[in-house]
């Protein structure tokens, strides 16, 4: 049998439950073909790089597997045939990767409370002095602007 890792996208409407039972039944379809699921990982709803059937995000989903190619074909049957399956792709792999995926190691990484330090205090910076410089600047230009345009209307 061969190593197999597949990616499906569901829907954002589809509830986190209802994500797992569908890959439970996607996981039946391929222990009853012979094949066998090693790894299942839930990476979540995550934004999609370009709307996909009127979707913005999706809940994303990872098997590794061991498996008989009409195993594999029978499970992409069942995911082309759910409306709630918006994309899936399968690739065969030479070995089981160890430990988790770089892509949940990324959102392991990415904890919300840490972002702020990256960006620096921002009360150190002056906005004041910024914006009534910038100001000025827009009020003189707008000045000479209508000058110029009641120049041009006195010359009619």
């Amino acid at each position: 049998m061969a190593l197999y890792e597949t990616v499906f996208i569901a829907r954002q409407d589809v509830s986190a439950k209802q994500v797992e039972d569908l890959a439970n039944a996607f996981a039946k379809i391929v222990n009853d073909n012979g094949g066998d699921v090693k790894n299942t990982e839930s990476w979540g709803l995550r934004n999609l790089a370009y709307k996909i059937k009127k979707n913005r995000k999706g809940h994303y989903t990872l098997f590794h597997m061991d498996a008989p190619p009409a195993a594999v074909v029978e499970m992409e049957r069942n995911m082309k045939l759910n409306e709630d399956v918006l994309r899936y792709m399968t690739v065969r792999i030479d070995a089981l990767p160890e430990g988790p995926s770089p892509i949940l190691k990324q959102s392991d990484d990415d904890d919300r409370g840490s972002r702020g330090g990256d960006r620096g205090y921002r009360r150190d910076r002056n906005r004041s002095s910024n914006n009534s410089s910038n100001s000025n600047d827009d009020s003189n230009d707008d000045s000479n602007d209508s000058s110029d345009d009641d120049s041009s209307e006195g010359d009619e």
